[in-house]
């Protein structure tokens, strides 16, 4: 099969990005919990270099003739170490709009891995990274509505920081926005903040859209937020990342 000529991927095979990255990673995974439920309701994989180096020293050597490469390679090491590791929530994982030049063909190589280890494709969800490099909106709308209808769910990753707004929910239809940090933090004594998040779960309603707290650090802002009304959290409150292992996550009943 031929793809289409913006396309690299041609009879199965892409040049671009089915070919090794130069150097070695692995991934940390970490907890996203419900705390009305007491569970966690998915896992974030996060790159990490296999001597435990930072994710920035990995994501540093990532130039952009590497981009889709490293790209497919990541959602390829996620799948295989969620199923090495015997994981049976959803797998959340990041991704670059610029690493994807067309959803359909892009997404082959992670199709193939999920169906090579026994991987269901509806329990994967694609968290959009670093909006403020995207310049084609309607591209990475291609990109959400195809994987939509795939089966997959989306997140829109750093909401609230400066780049991911509320102008690009006048584009987008995320499943999921993901709060970020500089919102939630110290959240339970700022009555700004406070007023702000209030504002967002209102507009999620409205959009029909589910918010995640990142970030969350301490029980009191883990409180807060779910009297706000956002009871999806992720933070070091419940686990940190941890490479080889699934994190044990000890959730207390809230009154």
């Amino acid at each position: 099969m031929t793809a289409q000529p913006h396309c690299a991927r041609v009879n199965g095979v892409c040049n671009r990005c089915d070919t090794p990255v130069p150097f070695a990673f692995t991934m940390a995974f970490q907890p996203i919990v419900d705390v009305t439920q007491r569970q966690v309701v998915y896992y974030e994989a996060l790159v990490r270099g296999i001597n435990g180096e930072s994710a920035f020293s990995i994501l540093n050597q990532v130039t952009d003739e590497l981009m889709y490469r490293f790209d497919q390679a990541c959602r390829v090491k996620a799948i295989e170490l969620a199923s090495e590791l015997g994981m049976t929530e959803r797998l959340s994982i990041n991704f670059l709009p610029n690493a994807v030049y067309e959803p359909e063909a892009c997404i082959q190589s992670t199709l193939e891995t999920s169906r090579r280890v026994g991987w269901p494709t509806e329990r994967l969800n694609f968290e959009i990274t670093e909006t403020e490099r995207v310049v084609d909106r309607a591209h990475m709308r291609s990109i959400i509505d195809s994987y939509r209808r795939m089966g997959f769910t989306t997140s829109l990753d750093d909401f609230g920081n400066g780049y991911a707004n509320l102008d690009l929910l006048t584009d987008l239809r995320p499943d999921t926005l993901k709060i970020d940090r500089e919102l939630v933090m110290e959240c339970d004594s700022n009555s700004r903040r406070q007023a702000i998040l209030k504002s967002m779960v209102a507009l999620a309603r409205t959009l029909g859209t589910q918010l995640v707290a990142e970030g969350v650090e301490t029980r009191e802002e883990s409180r807060c937020l779910l009297a706000l009304g956002i009871a999806v959290q992720q933070g070091y409150y419940f686990a940190r990342p941890e490479v080889g292992k699934l994190p044990t996550v000890a959730l207390e009943k809230y009154d």
